[in-house]
């Protein structure tokens, strides 16, 4: 169907940016059309981001012991006991490994198949190794060990610099199938670059425990009750005379009164939720998802973030800052999979995590002040009930410093592990099983082309 004036003009105030952004690598990306949207016979599926902001310490989230000796000669101060590590035995890495002693839900559900660990994934311009990186610069990521820079890489799965749109938004782009017009995407973390979309528009919602009826409430100075004021600019759209400008906001507001009246109950979960900010906000996604059939949604994307892990110093080892942040993470992802299981939709929800970078595995400081700096490799959890778990996915690297994973060599060697995995293609290993088809995969990773595998494997 032939897109109004005024739909265009909205598209374009919305992702006009990204034309340029994506100019040299796909710009076939808005030829995006209602065919790439899921069939009418689809089942509902879901994808649930949760970025753990400040670079989580991988080396203290997923530890060797078969060479354990090797992990603690190095941590020092962040050294984990052996004894108090959860076991896990992943029969693709033909080794045992264990998972930081504050991951007890995680455990649980690694044990139950329902948890794999990616390993060793970061933004990638080209395949690299150690050596190409010392020798050639220009293969680097932009602005790499950078929070900021690569933050936005992960949520644009883009390593060569800033784009407008995250890949989130762009998968949404390709997807979205609402029948009321109500966002593919939410993000209870505020709003970011991941969800953001070229004609995509996220729906930023606070976390619980705001009631959803409560959430999108758009009564401003001036409103009487039903809103009419607002409803007397949405009224303007419809006129011929109405100036473009005027016309755009009105439309905006129009979709926004829409979201709002949409969200007109709040849904009740028996699910526990942990009265954490991740918590809160994975329980905001989980109601969200109770209310998907009447949201007319067969397909939707959520942001969660939780903070706190830019551990310079105080860092902590079994116990301490590192430590209560994993636990935070283990106890909400638990309970949003018990969530995902009373509404019958384990199997259809799917759960990852993102961050950063991962820390140096040479510690930072000394004694009660040890910490970590940046480093770039890092391991991640995917979590659902059609995730192949139990297993690693991608190769776990040699601890050593100035070894065959390390960017550094000699003395000035950290431990900063040069990733076997990219961002593109474990991101479109998720976007395949949302419903992506291969051929359409460029479209939202215009530089998964550079990797010879885009998927990874670790779902149904």
């Amino acid at each position: 169907m032939k897109a109004t004036r005024r739909e265009f003009l909205r598209h374009v105030g919305c992702g006009a940016m990204t034309a340029a952004a994506v100019a040299t690598g796909v710009p076939q990306l808005f030829q995006m059309n209602a065919l790439a949207a899921p069939g009418a016979g689809d089942t509902y599926k879901a994808l649930v981001c949760i970025f753990l902001l400040g670079g989580n310490d991988s080396n203290n989230t997923v530890i060797p012991l078969d060479d354990y000796g090797s992990y603690a000669a190095v941590r020092s101060g962040l050294t984990i006991p052996h004894d108090l590590l959860l076991p896990i035995a992943p029969p693709s890495a033909r080794a045992n490994f264990g998972l930081h002693p504050q991951l007890t839900l995680l455990h649980e559900l690694w044990q139950q198949k329902r948890l794999a660990v990616v390993a060793n994934v970061g933004p990638l311009v080209v395949p690299l190794t150690p050596d190409e990186y010392r020798n050639t610069p220009s293969l680097r990521p932009y602005q790499l060990f950078s929070h900021s820079d690569q933050q936005a890489e992960w949520q644009t799965s883009n390593a060569n610099g800033f784009v407008p749109t995250g890949w989130g938004g762009r998968l949404a782009d390709l997807t979205r199938d609402s029948t009321t017009g109500f966002p593919t995407v939410a993000s209870m973390a505020g709003l970011t670059i991941f969800s953001a979309g070229s004609t995509t528009s996220p729906l930023v919602l606070p976390p619980a425990p705001t009631a959803l009826n409560q959430a999108l409430a758009l009564k401003r100075p001036g409103d009487t009750a039903d809103g009419s004021d607002l409803r007397q600019l949405v009224d303007l759209r419809l006129t011929n005379t109405a100036p473009t400008l005027i016309e755009v906001a009105a439309a905006v507001q129009a979709q926004a009164i829409h979201d709002s009246l949409a969200l007109s109950v709040d849904p009740v979960l028996t699910t526990s939720f942990p009265n954490t900010p991740l918590g809160n906000q994975l329980k905001q996604a989980a109601k969200l998802m109770k209310l998907s059939a009447s949201l007319g949604l067969r397909r939707q994307i959520f942001f969660c973030a939780i903070g706190g892990f830019d551990t310079h110093t105080d860092q902590g080892s079994a116990t301490g800052t590192q430590a209560n942040l994993l636990k935070s993470l283990s106890d909400a992802m638990g309970a949003f999979y018990d969530a995902t299981v009373e509404l019958g939709l384990a199997a259809q929800v799917t759960t990852f995590t993102m961050s950063d970078f991962s820390r140096t595995f040479k510690p930072a400081g000394a004694g009660a002040a040890t910490g970590s700096d940046h480093a770039w490799g890092a391991h991640h959890f995917v979590l659902g009930g059609a995730v192949l778990g139990g297993d690693f996915y991608g190769t776990y690297p040699t601890l050593a410093l100035s070894g065959p994973d390390d960017t550094d060599q000699e003395s000035g060697a950290r431990g900063r592990w040069v990733p076997t995995i990219a961002v593109d293609q474990y991101a479109a290993t998720l976007a395949t099983w949302f419903g992506v088809a291969a051929g359409d995969l460029e479209l939202v990773f215009p530089n998964l082309r550079h990797f010879a595998n885009p998927n990874l494997g670790f779902l149904m």
